[in-house]
């Protein structure tokens, strides 16, 4: 929670600057209003706490109320959150609010989206390090609220040997035996990048649980789970969007990682509408 307060915080001040201009030159600093935040499009709510903390920040007496629970799919939009305080606060914060949630709500949607499209496939889909800096647990979690499924949170809690690895270790092999003997406490979470058929005969032959198909079509995908016939289990990445996910999961792969959840989630669109108290 701090975190995210200090998250809020530098949102704010990145907004406000010295001073809201507008709102200091136009809105008497006693006056109060009540402000409704509304999903004006399908998609997920996720973000709230976030948007809360904005407020919050700038009227610590702020009363605010939540109308909808988060991670629901909805397909009418409708109320998100109602605000009560001191006018200057809601409309300075609104900006900071509601840039947090509409982002997040995005990404949330675009995950449930991505989920739907594999149902009845028997893979799941995840997402990746392709995140924005700074906001990378707040992505995740919007992720996860979606339906879709967290990867590694970081470089430190799963080894995933990819290409580049490989060509400074001299070769799949070593690349895996100097991470088992390195950190053999991650051993399970070991994944090799693989981009054929020769490569993936040497990662198996390493003892590589987990293979990562690289840029496949779905032929090379179904050839590749024929190959490998259950030895390790199987992620497809490179390229996924919406309109593939079908076709891969329907290869016979478990995991299929999209980066796309999370840099080019569209943001949900999301209003704030003001009205003055007596």
């Amino acid at each position: 929670m701090d975190d995210l307060r200090a998250l809020v915080r530098r949102a704010l001040d990145e907004d406000i600057g010295a001073g809201d201009a507008t709102t200091l030159a136009t809105v008497e600093g006693d006056a109060r209003a009540r402000a409704l935040i509304t999903q004006k499009a399908p998609g997920v709510i996720y973000g709230l706490q976030a948007a809360e903390l904005s407020f919050v920040a700038l009227d610590p007496d702020a009363r605010v109320e939540r109308l909808v629970a988060e991670g629901l799919w909805r397909e009418q939009g409708g109320p998100v959150m109602s605000i009560e305080g001191s006018a200057r606060a809601l409309l300075s914060a609104e900006r900071t609010a509601l840039n947090f949630l509409a982002h997040l709500s995005g990404v949330a949607s675009m995950a449930a989206r991505a989920v739907r499209a594999l149902e009845g496939s028997g893979a799941k889909v995840l997402d990746t390090r392709k995140t924005t800096p700074g906001l990378r647990a707040l992505e995740k979690a919007a992720v996860a609220a979606g339906g879709a499924v967290n990867h590694r949170a970081g470089l430190y809690d799963a080894i995933l040997i990819k290409e580049n690895h490989i060509a400074a270790a001299g070769g799949i092999a070593a690349a895996v035996k100097r991470a088992r003997e390195a950190a053999p406490e991650l051993a399970q979470t070991l994944e090799v990048e693989v981009r054929d058929p020769e490569e993936i005969e040497e990662a198996l032959a390493a003892g590589a649980p987990r293979l990562l198909l690289d840029n496949m079509d779905a032929v090379q995908l179904r050839a590749a789970v024929a190959q490998v016939a259950r030895r390790a289990s199987l992620e497809a990445s490179g390229g996924v969007s919406l309109e593939t996910l079908r076709e891969l999961g329907d290869t016979g792969i478990e995991w299929i990682s999209m980066g796309a959840l999370t840099h080019s989630a569209p943001a949900l669109d999301l209003s704030l509408i003001m009205e003055a108290l007596g």
